[in-house]
């Protein structure tokens, strides 16, 4: 398993933007799926985006209406979920998650899991 580390969470006011990154030690070629989930009170953890790490292929949740955009960095072996005009509904704790073998939307699909970042998203 792959250690990860989130970071970039916070609290913005609707409309508002945040950075996340979650920094990972490397991967293998044949587990090079990244996403980011989140999960609200009470409710269940949903993919927000992945990325294909060997040929860029990226997906995004029906929710996320184009407002978020996940990036790889190769040189620092960082992923990052930009995530803009973001509204209320988008507070949650959000994961990074690791090791699928392509861009999966469940979430046991990933056996390498970050500690979670907190974002708060206020009127």
């Amino acid at each position: 398993q792959v250690p990860l580390v989130e970071s970039g969470g916070g609290s913005v006011q609707v409309g508002g933007s945040l950075r996340l990154s979650c920094q990972t030690s490397g991967y293998s070629y044949d587990r090079p799926g990244v996403a980011w989930f989140r999960q609200a009170p009470g409710k269940e953890r949903e993919r927000v985006a992945c990325i294909n790490r060997n040929n860029g292929y990226t997906a995004y949740g029906d929710f996320v209406k184009e407002r978020f955009t996940i990036t790889e960095d190769k040189d620092k072996n960082a992923v990052h979920l930009q995530m803009n005009s973001l509204e209320s509904e988008d507070t949650a704790i959000y994961y990074c998650a690791a090791g699928a073998q392509w861009c999966a939307v469940i979430a046991d699909s990933y056996p390498s899991w970050g500690q979670g970042t907190q974002v708060t998203v206020s009127s």
